[in-house]
């Protein structure tokens, strides 16, 4: 891998108000650390990271860090951005050694029209998007492509039929596919899985009417209660109402 240069200033503003100071002044808080020195706070020129990223093949960035006269080796780690504006918000760098091998994940690009899809109409898969690799510095790729022209429906490029760069190995279970060509889905299985999806969606309503027939049931059910604990009240009211007759009919 090709390193780019870069450079840093040390910071010496922290928290939350120091790191708005940086960016108000168009830098970019950063941090680098690494196995034989201490984390150190830099700052890096907006402009300057947006030209490094811009013209790397990928996420993956080798850089040539100058903080003064001290050059530094180091891998981008990772880049915050702004949920909402997307600018860049924190740098991390991971100081590298360059004759130490390091552990990065390469993203997998294909080359060429699989046999599989352009004959017969399949569908190419990518099963990992990265891969693990493990290598000098230098010779880490920024990308690995895999030519699929020869691969037909139904067959798999795994792990282990992937030649890495020399100096390069790619770490992980050989026999996990990276890509794959899928058999056409027909319209009969089109129309089954449709047809499963609109079962899976329609039980929550059948299940939702049980519910409120079962709600509609126990509510019935204290309403006759209450009709004849009703009935039960009127009852002695009417026993008391026809003893007071009775007597009024003696005297006459």
């Amino acid at each position: 891998m090709k390193s780019v240069a870069l450079s840093a200033f040390p910071r010496a503003l922290s928290k939350r108000i120091g790191t708005k100071k940086v960016r108000a002044n168009g830098r970019i808080p950063a941090v680098i650390y690494g196995r034989h020195n201490k984390p150190e706070n830099l700052e890096v020129v907006v402009t300057d990271l947006e030209h490094v990223v811009h013209g790397a093949a990928s996420e993956t960035v080798l850089v040539d860090l100058s903080v003064g006269p001290k050059k530094r080796l180091a891998l981008l780690k990772e880049i915050q951005h702004h949920p909402l504006s997307g600018k860049a918000l924190h740098v991390d760098l991971h100081e590298v050694v360059e004759n130490e091998k390091v552990t990065i994940n390469v993203p997998v690009e294909t080359e060429g029209e699989a046999t599989g899809v352009k004959t017969g109409g399949g569908v190419l898969e990518h099963v990992l998007f990265k891969l693990k690799v493990r290598g000098m510095p230098k010779d880490l790729p920024e990308i690995i492509r895999i030519d699929v022209t020869n691969l037909e429906i139904g067959k798999s490029i795994h792990i282990g039929e992937i030649t890495p760069p020399a100096g390069v190995e790619i770490l992980g279970n050989k026999e996990i596919p990276v890509v794959s060509v899928a058999a056409p889905i027909s319209e009969a299985q089109e129309a089954a899985a449709l047809e499963a999806g609109a079962v899976t969606a329609g039980e929550p309503e059948m299940l939702k009417e049980k519910k409120e027939e079962g709600a509609a049931e126990a509510g019935a059910k204290p309403a006759a209660g209450a009709k004849a604990a009703a009935g039960a009240e009127k009852a002695p009211a009417a026993a008391a109402a026809a003893a007071e007759k009775k007597p009024a009919e003696k005297k006459k």
